[in-house]
C-alpha cells in the first residue's frame, strides 16, 4: 500500500470532524468547553458609578473654587445604597466598591487628605472627576460579554457568576475509548515475564485527550481475530471514537485493519510517510471514528500528539495557532520520510530554539521525559535541515 503524507494525512482527518450536540452543565464545570449560547449582561456593568479608591467623594466645583476643608458628612460602605451629598461644600468617605454618593463626581484618596476632628484637609493641584468606574462603561444590559463558539476560561466564570448563569450550555464531549493489542503487554501492576512489558501507552494518550473527551474507556484485546472483532463491535456501540494502539503494522498477528473492516469500518488511508508511525490507520463508520496507532511507544504517543489531540481540539472549536521554532544544530536524516524529532525547546530573549533530543528510536519511551516537543522535519530530498531553519513544533 501506498505512503501518503503527513499533510495528506492532516487534511483527510479534519475532513471526518464529529457532530457535537449540546448540553446543559454547571457554569462551575465548564472551563475548557466550548459555548454553544451568547452570554449576554442581564444588567449594566458596573450597574452603578463604582468608588475605585478609599478615601471621600465630593462635587468638584466647590474644590475648584478653591474650597480645600470640607466637613465629613458621613461613611458609605459597600453594601449600603448610595448616600446623597447634602450640599457641595461637604464630602462622604467612600470605601474600594461602593456607589458613588449621590450629588458627587470626585473621589479624593485618602492619601491626598488628611482627617481631623470631622474634616477632611485636601491639597493643592489634584486631579478632579477621577477614582470612578462609570455606570455601564464595561457593558451595557443586552449587550453580548462571552461569544458562542468560544472556549470557556478561567476568568469567564467569574463572568458567568456574574450575569447569574448557574447553567451554561456547551458543546457535548465525545467518549472515547483507548484499546491497546498485543500478547506481549500485561496491565501495570503485574510483573512481566522476560519476553513481556507492561500496558504504558494508553495512560499517555488518554492524558493528552483528557481536556477534550467526556468518557474515557481503557481495554486490551488479545491477538486474536474474532476476539478483536467482537470487542471492537461493542465499544463502537458505547463511544464516538476509538483510539488503538499496536496490531496495525503488517506482522501476523496484526488483525486491527481486518477486525475494522469486518465490523463496516471504511478506511481512509493506512500508512503515512513519517518517522515514527508510518503504520497508522484512521477509518470512519457514519459518525463513528478510530485512529489506529502504532504499538511502539514513541510512535503512538507521537501519532496522538500530532494527529488525535489537534483533530480533538479541531471538532470542539480549540485549534490552536501553530508554533514554530528555529532548529539548534544541524541534523542529518536520510530518508525521504517527515521526521518527528524530539527536541528540547528553550526560549532566547523571545527565539525558540529546539535542539534534538532523538533517542534511541521510537521503543525508547523514557527518552520522552528528556523532551518538551516533537519538531516537524518535512519529507525532502536533501538529508541535511540546517541550523537556524524554523519548523513547526508540537508540544507536550
Amino acid at each position: 500500500m501506498e505512503f501518503i503524507s503527513v499533510e495528506i494525512a492532516s487534511r483527510l482527518i479534519n475532513q471526518y470532524p464529529l457532530i457535537l450536540e449540546e448540553e446543559k452543565i454547571p457554569f462551575e464545570k465548564s472551563t475548557g468547553r466550548v459555548l454553544r449560547e451568547d452570554i449576554l449582561a442581564d444588567r449594566d456593568f458596573p450597574p452603578f458609578d463604582r468608588v475605585t479608591m478609599d478615601g471621600i467623594a465630593l462635587h468638584s466645583s466647590s474644590y475648584l473654587n478653591g474650597q480645600r476643608v470640607f466637613p465629613v458628612q458621613g461613611i458609605q460602605y459597600a453594601g449600603e445604597p448610595a448616600l446623597t451629598l447634602e450640599n457641595e461644600n461637604m464630602c462622604i468617605e467612600v470605601m474600594t466598591g461602593t456607589p458613588l454618593p449621590k450629588g458627587a463626581d470626585t473621589v479624593i484618596r485618602y492619601e491626598d487628605l488628611e482627617i481631623a476632628e470631622g474634616n477632611a484637609t485636601l491639597q493643592d493641584t489634584l486631579p478632579v472627576k477621577r477614582n470612578i468606574h462609570g455606570l455601564g462603561s464595561d457593558r451595557r444590559k443586552g449587550e453580548i460579554i462571552l461569544k458562542k463558539g468560544a472556549p470557556i476560561t478561567v476568568p469567564d466564570l467569574a463572568i458567568l457568576a456574574t450575569v447569574g448563569k448557574p447553567e451554561v450550555l456547551v458543546s457535548r464531549l465525545p467518549s472515547v475509548a483507548i484499546v491497546t493489542s498485543g500478547d506481549e503487554l500485561v496491565e501495570v501492576h503485574q510483573t512481566p515475564l522476560p519476553h513481556q512489558i507492561r500496558r504504558s501507552n494508553v495512560y499517555a494518550i488518554a492524558e493528552l485527550i483528557k481536556p477534550f473527551s467526556n468518557m474515557v474507556s481503557h481495554s486490551h484485546i488479545a491477538d486474536n481475530l474474532d476476539a478483536t472483532t467482537s470487542e471492537l463491535k461493542l465499544l463502537l456501540e458505547k463511544h464516538d471514537v476509538i483510539i488503538l494502539s499496536g496490531g496495525v503494522s503488517a506482522g501476523k498477528k496484526d488483525f486491527i485493519p481486518q477486525a475494522l473492516e469486518n465490523i463496516g469500518f471504511e478506511m481512509v488511508f493506512h500508512k503515512i510517510a513519517q518517522r515514527p508511525g508510518k503504520p497508522m490507520w484512521f477509518g470512519r463508520k457514519e459518525n463513528k471514528l478510530v485512529f489506529a496507532l502504532p504499538g511502539n511507544p514513541v510512535s503512538a504517543f507521537m501519532c496522538a500528539v500530532r494527529y488525535v489531540k489537534p483533530w480533538f481540539q479541531e471538532c470542539l472549536g480549540l485549534a490552536e495557532k501553530p508554533e514554530y521554532a528555529f532548529l539548534g544544530k544541524n541534523v542529518n536524516f536520510k530518508p525521504n520520510l517527515s521526521y518527528f524529532m524530539q527536541v528540547k525547546l528553550q526560549n532566547e530573549k523571545g527565539k525558540l530554539i529546539a535542539l534534538p533530543e532523538e533517542g534511541h528510536g521510537s521503543g525508547d519511551l523514557a527518552n520522552l521525559s528528556n523532551a518538551d516537543a516533537f519538531l516537524e522535519l518535512p519529507q525532502k530530498e536533501e538529508s541535511l535541515y540546517e541550523k537556524g531553519e524554523v519548523f513547526r513544533v508540537w508540544r507536550f
